[in-house]
This record gives C-alpha cells, sequence and structure tokens, in this order.
C-alpha cells in the first residue's frame, strides 16, 4: 500500500491508510505501507520514503515527496518485496504513487480520496486520464471523490466509504477535564473552519473550555486573537492515543469545515467515542450524519448558529442523547474491518 502523504502528518488519508494497513494484517494478509516520514516511520511495517515537502492543493497544504530519492526508494521497495499487487492512495498524486503508476509491475488498485477542485487534473487532463488506464480497480472513498474523478478521468469507479477502528474510540480512556468542553482536531487552515469555531466561543458560555488539537498555517495569527482568552487550550498535534482521550471526555466534538470534504470520517470518529458531534452542514457530512439524525449540523460559516448548536450539545437534551445513540450504530456501520474485507476481495480478484 502507498500513500503519497507523510505519515508524520496528521491527515485523512494517512490515517485511512495506516488504519486499513493494521486490520489487512489483522486477517493475515502480508501487508507493507511504503510513504513518506518525517521522522521516524509510526508502525515497524511502514517503510520510510524520505521527508516531505508541502504543496498547495484543493485549499489545503499536502506534505507529498516527489522529489527523485523519494522515487529511488519506492521502486527498490517495489522490486525487492515483490509484491502480488499495490495499492495506491490518491495514485495520481506528485510522487510515489504517480511513480508507481508509471512503472506498474504488479496490478494496481487506486483509491480516490478528494473532492473539490485539483488544479494538475484540470490543467493535464489528457495526460492524467491516460495515466489513470493503467489502473487495473479504481474505487472512490465517496460519490464526491468519484464524481470529481469520473469528470476529469473518465473510467467508473467502486465506492468504498472510509473506514474506522471503532475500538481504538470506544475503550480509550478518558482525558481530565475541569468543565465542559468543546474539542476541535484538524489542520489550521481556512478550509477547516477553526476561525469560525473561535468566532463561536464569543457566544459561548464563560465555563466552557475549548480543546484546539492540530497546527497549521493559521496557527500563529488565531492563537494571537484569542491570547486573552483563557478557556481556549491549544494542544498541539495529537497522538492517537491523546486524540481517542481527549475525544472521549469532550462534551461536543466541534468539526466546522468550510467545503473541500469527500468524506466526514472525523465525524465518525466523534461518534465512535460516544461525543456529541456538531458539524458544518457539508453534502459529505450530510451522509455520514443521515441529515443530522447521527450529529447536529448547522449551517456553514455560521458562527452564531455553531454557539448555538455547541451550546445544546454540551446540555446533553433528550435530541442530543438520541443522536449520540444513533452516531455509535452509524460508525458500526463504518468499520475498518469490514471495509479490509472488501479490499481482499478485490485484491484477489486483481491476483487472480
Amino acid at each position: 500500500m502507498i500513500c503519497p502523504y507523510s505519515l508524520a502528518v496528521f491527515g485523512g488519508v494517512q490515517t485511512q491508510v495506516l488504519g486499513l494497513a493494521r486490520s489487512l494484517r489483522a486477517k493475515g494478509v502480508a501487508t507493507q505501507v511504503l510513504a513518506p516520514c518525517d521522522g521516524p516511520p509510526p508502525e515497524p511495517w511502514v517503510t520510510p520514503l524520505g521527508d516531505s515537502i508541502p504543496y498547495a492543493q484543493n485549499g489545503s497544504f499536502a506534505p507529498l515527496a516527489p522529489d527523485p530519492p523519494a522515487q529511488l526508494r519506492v521502486l527498490g521497495a517495489i522490486w525487492d518485496e515483490r509484491f502480488d499487487a499495490l495499492h495506491l492512495h490518491e495514485p495520481l498524486a506528485p510522487g510515489p504513487t504517480l511513480t508507481a503508476v508509471l512503472v506498474k509491475p504488479v496490478p494496481l488498485i487506486g483509491t480516490f480520496h478528494a473532492s473539490g477542485r485539483i488544479a494538475v487534473y484540470r490543467w493535464a487532463r489528457f495526460g492524467v486520464k491516460r495515466l489513470a488506464d493503467r489502473l487495473d480497480l479504481r474505487t472512490a472513498v465517496s460519490p464526491e471523490a468519484a464524481g470529481m474523478a469520473r469528470r476529469y478521468l473518465g473510467g467508473s469507479y467502486e465506492i468504498l466509504f472510509n473506514g474506522i477502528e471503532i475500538d481504538r474510540f470506544a475503550s480509550a480512556r478518558p482525558a481530565v477535564t475541569d468543565g465542559p468542553t468543546v474539542l476541535f482536531l484538524g489542520r489550521h487552515e481556512p478550509r477547516k473552519g477553526l476561525a469560525v469555531l473561535l468566532d463561536a466561543t464569543k457566544r459561548m458560555p464563560a465555563d466552557t473550555r475549548f480543546w484546539i488539537a492540530g497546527h497549521g498555517p493559521q496557527t500563529e495569527a488565531l492563537r494571537t486573537a484569542t491570547a486573552d482568552d483563557d478557556r481556549v487550550e491549544w494542544l498541539g498535534p495529537l497522538s492517537d492515543e491523546e486524540k481517542h482521550a481527549r475525544l472521549r471526555a469532550a462534551d461536543a466534538f466541534c468539526v466546522p469545515s468550510l467545503g473541500g470534504e469527500s468524506f466526514g470520517i472525523v465525524l465518525l470518529e466523534g461518534m465512535a467515542a460516544g461525543t456529541p458531534v456538531v458539524a458544518s452542514d457539508l453534502p459529505a457530512y450530510r451522509v455520514v450524519a443521515e441529515n443530522g439524525a447521527a450529529a447536529t449540523l448547522f449551517p456553514t460559516g455560521d458562527s452564531e448558529a455553531l454557539a448555538k448548536a455547541l451550546i445544546a450539545a454540551i446540555g446533553r437534551a433528550r435530541s442530543i442523547e438520541d443522536r449520540v445513540v444513533r452516531g455509535r450504530s452509524r460508525a458500526e456501520e463504518f468499520s475498518m474491518s469490514a471495509l479490509a474485507d472488501a479490499y481482499i476481495a478485490r485484491y484477489q480478484r486483481l491476483v487472480r
């Protein structure tokens, strides 16, 4: 399995790659992950391909490794290990996955994660379409991701929604809190909507605390803007264990993204932890939240509406408790174990 993004940087694709690999290995499938790693690899079965370079992409910054040394490392690993198949996440991203498409030593399955706009798809539509044709099987994590890929690349896509490692969230020991607490977890960039949450804090009760996890290009500016508010605690990047503990402890999990989301895996993480989820009313989030049955949705970018939704979530009214119960069931529907079974069937089909 090849990931184009650095595993040292928090991201949805990286989370899926590592979680899927763990589940595949637990089912007896010999799985190795090849990916950039800015630091030590997170698991012993990860082959690091070197450091990453941040590139602007789809309103965010992608930690890619398009440099020649990374490509030589991935080629060396492919030839040395003699894999039966290669599973490429974002197969046309500059770097290791694209290199694997070009050489194609074994059957290739490509999973498309992104929705929104990918500049290279528009600028080099004919070239990337020919590259995509080298894939033996194409999957996408959502109808939005499939629609974007189909628009620029053509072809057909099997929808295999992202998965979640339920037990890692449901069984975590909660962190210690000292009052009603709201958690934000994500990259600090405009697309993730952290500024909307921080504006909403002005309308929240004085005893509410806000855990802001992650980092990004907006961190320093937003931290300076809230320097006088001792309710806001900046946590920085979290380990998986601390992320699980904070999710379990929070009274509300806030996901105020502004757009460009192909799937709501972070919503499922909050649901699996048994925490009330408050999220933007984006199409991808609406699907995961079952139109508000499993999570509270608020008008995207509306900080006043967000504050009201968070206050209601913290209050744990009957409607919120109903959403938490439904959220747990919803998370179960997207177990990583079931996703691994679906991919195993496709690997076997490709190899045959």
